[in-house]
């Protein structure tokens, strides 16, 4: 029987062949939003979206469901706790669209800057103002803060430093792999910047972080850029700092963003001079689109074949495990259910569990993580087993 899979969002047509020719039924609704895909993904095993939400009603309502896939990296739009309780793995296409987002975040640093947006329009409404807008700054020689310095941080700083701009980061774990100085305090990093570019995920620690206080470290007249999540920002403090200390701003993302990918919008960013929005359009280029797809794709095909779950965002990184346990065997059948026999008299629960063969399918390796410790005389039925060849157990 082949996998269902629904794709509820927009994705390039070669990908969907591609996922037709690994023998997978495919249903593409590029239009579907949150409300539909309650009825839409009922009987699917595979879900895509971009950034149509997957709230707790749709995957409650599954039968078969068993992976979503963000084609993306964050996974804020889909309802990771009601997965978890129906045990359907969630996976995401991390850094796939990372030098997407960072074009985009220079882009907008240049607009800024240059008041692009505000003399285009001028001109479009044939008024010729050079007067005003021959007043930007430049960016060679300002300092930009990145503040989340993961896979897209990285790529900003590139080009950056292309810029010749002296560059700083500030991140939630610690930086490797680029070549700019970390602070540890955002007070210290925030006064020194001319220009401050957000790539943070949504989580505990970063919902919230741009507040009054925050904006109080700030320049009057720096340069804020967000084309992460527009939750790390509180916008009502981010008005209040742009009237009195003159803090310019431009997102990608904002409170209250339209699900649909078309129709009227409203926010209370419109009609600021000092703020510039696009419309979500950071991971949208051709060539991350491509990539975004094409690693989809990938994971549903080691699934279908492998059941492996590349990029795996919801598996436990911390059980409640305090004991290993492995059991090298002979790979015949029956050996392994003799040992989870002996487990489950000793009311001991398996929090994981995994089985390798060695080359040639003579012999295996099973290694279990546990919440208690096996008793020596379980230990001992083991090893009289013939068809084991040796049992270890450590406290971990």
């Amino acid at each position: 029987m082949k996998l269902k899979i629904l794709i509820a969002d927009k994705f390039p047509d070669k990908y969907i062949e591609q996922m037709k020719k690994l023998n997978l039924e495919v249903t593409y609704e590029p239009t579907y939003g949150e409300k539909d895909l309650v009825e839409a993904a009922k009987e699917v095993d595979i879900l895509v979206v971009r950034s149509t939400k997957v709230n707790e009603d749709a995957i409650k309502n599954s039968k078969n469901l068993n992976l979503i896939i963000r084609a993306g990296s964050g996974v804020n739009n889909i309802n990771i706790q009601a997965a978890n309780k129906k045990g359907i793995y969630v996976a995401n296409c991390p850094g796939m669209n990372a030098v997407a987002v960072a074009e985009l975040a220079v882009g907008l640093m240049i607009s800024l800057d240059r008041f692009i947006p505000d003399s285009v329009i001028d001109f479009r409404n044939g008024v010729w103002n050079k007067a005003k807008y021959s007043k930007g700054k430049g960016l060679k020689g300002k300092t930009l803060g990145i503040i989340g310095v993961g896979a897209i941080g990285k790529e900003v700083a590139k080009r950056a430093l292309a810029f010749e701009m002296n560059v700083y980061g500030k991140d939630i774990t610690r930086i490797e792999g680029v070549q700019i100085k970390d602070f540890s305090e955002m007070d210290k990093l925030l006064p020194l910047c001319d220009v401050v570019t957000v790539h943070l995920p949504a989580t505990e620690d970063t919902i919230g972080l741009f507040n009054k206080k925050m904006f109080g470290y700030m320049k009057d007249g720096a340069l804020l850029i967000n084309t992460s999540r527009h939750n790390v920002i509180v916008e009502e403090d981010l008005l209040e700092a742009i009237k009195e200390k003159n803090i310019r701003f431009a997102g990608d993302v904002f409170k209250g963003e339209p699900e649909a990918k078309t129709g009227e919008v409203k926010s209370h960013f419109q009609n600021n001079p000092n703020i510039y929005i696009t419309h979500h359009i950071g991971a949208s280029t051709e060539q991350a689109q491509d990539a975004v797809a094409q690693e989809t794709v990938n994971i549903i095909n080691h699934y279908a074949h492998s059941g492996i779950i590349d990029h795996w965002v919801n598996r436990a990184k911390i059980t409640d495990a305090h004991y290993q346990l492995v059991v090298k065997h002979y790979d015949k059948p029956g050996v392994l259910a003799g040992v989870l026999d002996l487990l489950r008299e000793g009311d001991i629960n398996i929090e994981e569990i995994e089985n390798v063969i060695f080359d040639g399918a003579l012999a295996a390796s099973c290694t279990m993580k546990l919440i208690n410790a096996v008793s020596p005389d379980m230990l001992k039925k083991m090893k009289e087993n013939p068809n084991i060849i040796s049992v270890s157990h450590v406290e971990i």
